[in-house]
C-alpha cells in the first residue's frame, strides 16, 4: 500500500500549470479514495512516435506525469504504435501520411530514452496500444466504431473545418479519436493527460469507459508552451525551440535569452518548483530582493540538469558567466581553422593590399553561424556579430596577419577562429 500526501497538497501540485481539469470534484474523490485504500490512481498519457527529437515543449505533459509519480500514483507512458500508423489529425488541415512499422519502432526507442530523463524508469509503466488493437477482429472494430456517429466526429474542429472547405477526410482518420478513447478502456485509466488541443480525443475516453461499465476518467489538459519568442507555440518550424538533445551550453543560452515574463511560465510548466515557491520568487524579484537574471540562471541550470546532469549544468552556468558577465572566453570553446582564401574580399577591394581584407559575411557562414551570406548580413546589421567582444557592423575587416586568431561571437554562439 502506498502512502500519499494530504489531498489538498496533492491537488495543489497536480493543478500547477494545468489549463483545465474535468472534473476537479471527481479528481478530489479519486484522491480521497486512494488515501483511504492505499491504492494509487492509474494516470495515462499517450504519445505517437511520430518524431524522435523532442523539445522542451513536448515535456510539459511528461513533467505533469512526473508530478503524479512524485505523489505515488501509477504513471502509464503509452506509446501509440498502432495509432501512429493512422496519424493524429489534431491541428492538421490535410491527412497525415502514415508511418511505417520501422519508423514507429525506431522513434519509440528514442522516445523512451528521452522521457526517462524526467520520469523514473523503474516506476513507469510503458505500454503499447498495439497490445490490444492487434488482437481485435474486424467485427470488434465495427462494433467499436458503431458507438459513434459521423455527426459526432464532425464536431471535431479539424474535421469540421475541412468539411466546410470541402477538403478530404480519410475514413481512417475518423477512427483515431475512437482508438485513443478505447486506450483508456484497455488501461482502466483514472486520469488522462493531454494538451488543450486534445480535448475532443480525451472526452472519447470518458464516453467509452462509461459505455464499457467503467468509471469515467478525469481529464487534465496542459497548455501549449510558447517558444523563446513568447508569442508562437514552441516549434522547430518557427525556430523558437529548445531541443532536449542540444548541447548543455546551447540549452542554457536559449533559456537565458527568454524574457523575464516568460521565465515564470517556464518555471510553471518545465520544473517541479511548487507554486508557493514561484510566487515567492516573483515577489522577491518585484521588491528587488533577487535579481531576475539570477532567477533565470537558476531556471537554466534546472533545465540543463534535467537532460544532461548536474556537472553539465554547473559548467554551462560558469561558461555563460565568463562569456556574458565577465567578458572572458569559456575554456571549452572550439577552435576552427578557416582558409583565408575562402573569406577574402574580391580583387577589386584587395588591390594588392597587405594585410588581406576579409568579408565578414563569408566568415560568419564559414564558421557555421549562418546559413547564407544573406543570413549573415542580417545578423551583422542586427549587431549580433562580435570580434573579440567588439560589435562588428561593417561588411569588411582587415586582418592583422594570415595566422591571426580571434574570438567570433554571433548571438549566443562562440568560436575561436584561426585564419590559415
Amino acid at each position: 500500500m502506498a502512502n500519499f500526501p494530504p489531498v489538498e497538497e496533492q491537488l495543489a501540485y497536480i493543478k500547477k500549470g494545468a489549463a483545465e481539469i474535468i472534473h476537479e470534484r471527481e479528481l478530489r474523490e479519486r484522491l480521497e479514495n486512494s488515501l483511504k485504500t492505499g491504492k494509487p490512481m492509474r494516470v495515462k498519457a499517450g504519445f505517437d512516435p511520430t518524431a524522435p527529437d523532442l523539445h522542451v515543449g513536448h515535456t510539459v505533459l511528461i513533467r505533469k506525469l512526473k508530478h503524479f509519480q512524485d505523489l505515488g500514483h501509477t504513471v502509464i507512458f503509452l506509446i501509440g504504435d498502432f495509432t501512429g500508423m493512422i496519424g493524429d489529425p489534431t491541428g492538421r488541415s490535410v491527412t497525415r501520411p502514415p508511418l511505417t512499422r520501422a519508423d514507429i519502432d525506431r522513434n519509440a526507442e528514442t522516445y523512451k530514452a528521452q522521457v526517462f530523463k524526467i520520469l523514473d524508469a523503474q516506476k513507469t509503466v510503458v505500454d503499447f496500444n498495439s497490445r490490444w488493437f492487434s488482437k481485435m477482429s474486424a467485427e470488434d472494430f465495427i462494433r467499436l466504431a458503431a458507438k459513434f456517429t459521423v455527426s459526432q466526429m464532425l464536431e471535431r474542429e479539424e474535421f469540421h473545418k475541412r468539411f466546410q472547405e470541402e477538403k478530404p477526410i480519410a475514413i481512417h482518420e475518423l477512427l483515431y479519436s475512437i482508438c485513443q478513447g478505447y486506450d483508456s478502456v484497455a488501461l482502466e485509466a483514472d486520469v488522462e493527460l493531454g494538451g488543450t488541443d486534445q480535448k475532443f480525443n480525451l472526452h472519447m475516453g470518458r464516453t467509452l469507459q462509461k459505455d464499457f461499465g467503467q468509471p469515467s476518467q478525469i481529464l487534465l489538459t496542459m497548455p501549449i508552451l510558447e517558444g523563446m519568442d513568447g508569442v508562437q507555440k514552441m516549434s522547430k518550424s518557427y525556430g523558437n525551440y529548445i531541443g532536449i538533445s542540444e548541447p548543455p551550453q546551447e540549452i542554457y543560452g536559449k533559456v537565458m535569452s527568454i524574457s523575464d515574463e516568460l521565465m515564470w511560465r517556464y518555471y510553471e510548466l518545465l520544473t517541479d518548483v511548487k507554486v508557493a515557491e514561484i510566487d515567492q520568487m516573483k515577489a522577491d524579484a518585484a521588491s528587488g530582493k533577487q535579481h531576475p537574471m539570477e532567477l533565470k540562471k537558476a531556471l537554466a541550470r534546472r533545465i540543463v540538469q534535467d537532460f544532461h546532469g548536474e556537472q553539465a549544468a554547473k559548467a554551462a552556468d560558469e561558461n555563460w558567466a565568463k562569456q556574458f558577465q565577465k567578458d572572458e572566453v569559456p575554456e571549452d570553446v572550439d577552435l576552427q581553422a578557416v582558409p583565408l582564401e575562402s573569406v577574402l574580399a574580391g580583387d577589386d577591394i584587395q588591390d594588392g593590399k597587405l594585410p588581406p581584407v576579409i568579408r565578414m559575411d563569408k566568415l560568419v557562414v564559414s564558421a557555421g553561424f549562418a546559413d547564407s551570406a544573406t543570413d549573415a548580413q542580417r545578423k551583422r546589421k542586427q549587431r549580433a556579430v562580435r570580434i573579440n567582444d567588439t560589435i562588428w557592423e561593417e561588411p569588411l575587416r582587415v586582418c592583422a596577419s594570415k595566422d591571426e586568431e580571434f574570438v567570433l561571437k554571433v548571438g549566443r554562439k562562440i568560436k575561436r577562429i584561426k585564419l590559415v
